[in-house]
């Protein structure tokens, strides 16, 4: 425990320098009271205030980078040039190929080449610049740490791909550099952005379901034909991040997916707390026998086990339970269930609604029998009725295009969309970073339950005593007026900006034919 004690104090110090590459170690101190696992928790520094509902400057357009280029980064710059009042302004991977084959992005929407940064080190360079405010992380997940806390030291915006912490200490230090330099960090936790979820979302605080009890999510997604695609170093390395990630490390990697919809129907650190959670898993079985099949040597430990749940109790009387299983043969499944006093939301392995024929009249939909009981799903029809009564605005405004868009079925571009619209407009995020830290913090918690023989673990109040500051999980909205002209301003600046691309382009396929 001492030297436990004494990594803590050199984090809250701030004295504890990183490497450029580090393996993320599970290693925050706690202690044991009563049968109950307590983590230290940093007291705010002197001058630091929270970031809740924090806002920055309107951005008349947002100038972005983006480092990691792999599975999800080149993706995210293709549709990033859909969005009207952005300019990219560099790209940066560790393989510089990956880099340079997204300016065809740019080029195809005549937006202006951007500069190229490459290597184990590029992100520093990309973040020292002046013309950035936002870096874009999407890189493997050793990653996403190191390149936040390097950008938000350099006075940029984040937004880091799931999981966008590893551990506590990764935790703690990007609450306090985002409440110190007054930036925003946050986690683009996708799932929050479905269609499904954002009208669930929006008839659970339209009291829809009564009060939300019971809630449950997970990620049960078996990727064995995706092991061999996650990006190796070097010719040693025969795992992959991923998972060589999974068995050094026990609990919950992912946990994110499932989480973040549902905390935000329980309005976690918005009037609601996680307050204990409990963590057990099976087995490893077909994780070491994918070990064995990658490397071609028996595996005699793997961390994780194959599946892993985890039961979160919070203040005002709630219960999350979450899922974790990447190993054995199943249908993918976020599961995402609602389970109210006056109502139910399911989305796998099927979506839809169970609402008494009452229930449904109070919410004001006609149903179409008085004879709907709350023990069977209502019918396509009656469903349909529902969603169009209580559909998200967000999805309203967005749905179209997302679909043509793209990125997992669209709710990707409406999470960069909604990340967009309230920089531009000056408002609070929908994600910030004590929602990181709450969806990003079962790993290590779980592995600490698990790891005492699964013993009740407290959940840390990231925002250090106001979680219940704000009453209530709401998405920002600009007034009509200003809303409209920041969308004006951004039309202009993209017009201004296709025209500046478009010669840029014609004069280097000039230079081009010249050689």
């Amino acid at each position: 425990m001492s030297i436990r004690r004494s990594l803590a104090a050199a984090f809250i110090l701030g004295s504890l320098f990183l490497p450029s590459t580090v393996s993320a170690q599970f290693n925050w101190p706690y202690k044991v009271t009563n049968g109950t696992a307590i983590t230290d928790v940093p007291k705010r520094a002197a001058g630091q205030e929270s970031a809740l509902n924090m806002t920055t400057p309107k951005m008349k357009a947002v100038r972005v980078a983006f480092v990691g280029l792999g599975m999800r980064g080149h993706d995210a710059v293709e549709r990033w040039t859909h969005i009207p009042g952005i300019q990219v302004m560099a790209l940066c991977d560790h393989e510089r190929d990956r880099a340079e084959k997204c300016q065809e992005y740019l080029r195809k929407a005549s937006m202006p080449a951007a500069d190229i940064y490459s290597g184990e080190d590029g992100y520093k360079e990309l973040c020292r610049r002046k013309d950035i405010d936002l870096v874009y992380i999407a890189p493997d997940w050793k990653h996403h740490f190191l390149v936040a806390s390097e950008a938000m030291k350099n006075g940029k915006h984040v937004a880091v791909e799931v999981p966008a912490a590893m551990n506590l200490s990764e935790i703690w230090q990007l609450i306090d550099l985002s409440e110190k330099k007054r930036l925003h960090c946050m986690m683009l936790e996708n799932c929050c952005y479905d269609f499904f979820e954002l009208n669930a979302l929006n008839m659970a605080q339209q009291k829809v379901f009564g009060e939300v009890l019971y809630v449950q999510g997970a990620y049960r997604h078996e990727l064995s034909q995706f092991w061999d695609s996650y990006w190796k170093k070097d010719a040693q390395d025969k795992l992959g991040w991923r998972l060589d990630y999974n068995q050094k490390f026990r609990g919950d990697l992912y946990a994110t997916h499932g989480l973040g919809p549902i905390a935000q129907v329980l309005d976690i650190h918005r009037g609601d707390k996680m307050k204990t959670l409990i963590a057990m898993d099976t087995k490893s079985v077909n994780g070491k026998k994918q070990v064995e099949k990658m490397t071609g040597e028996p595996c005699t430990e793997f961390r994780n086990g194959d599946h892993t749940t985890t039961l979160i109790s919070t203040e005002n009387g709630k219960v999350i339970e979450i899922h974790h299983n990447v190993m054995t043969p199943q249908p993918y499944n976020r599961m995402y269930q609602l389970t109210g006093t006056k109502g139910f939301a399911n989305k796998y392995p099927f979506e839809g609604f169970a609402l008494s024929s009452d229930e449904l009249k109070k919410s004001g939909v006609t149903p179409s029998s008085d004879n709907l009981s709350g023990h069977s799903y209502l019918s396509k029809a009656d469903a349909q009725a529902l969603i169009q009564k209580y559909e998200s605005p967000i999805v309203a405004k967005y749905e179209k295009q997302a679909k043509e868009v793209g990125g997992h079925g669209g709710m990707d571009f409406i999470m960069d969309s909604r990340l967009v619209y309230c920089l531009q407009n000056g408002l609070p995020l929908d994600i910030d970073v004590y929602d990181l830290a709450e969806w990003c913090c079962l790993a290590e918690l779980g592995s600490i339950s698990m790891d005492n023989g699964n013993i009740p673990v407290e959940v840390p109040d990231f925002t250090r005593g106001q979680w219940n500051n704000i009453k209530g999980y709401r998405h920002a909205y600009a007034s009509p007026t200003d809303e409209a002209q920041a969308a004006a301003d951004a039309m202009d600046f993209t017009t201004k900006l296709k025209e500046k691309g478009k010669k840029y382009w014609e004069k280097a396929d000039k230079a081009t034919k010249k050689k």
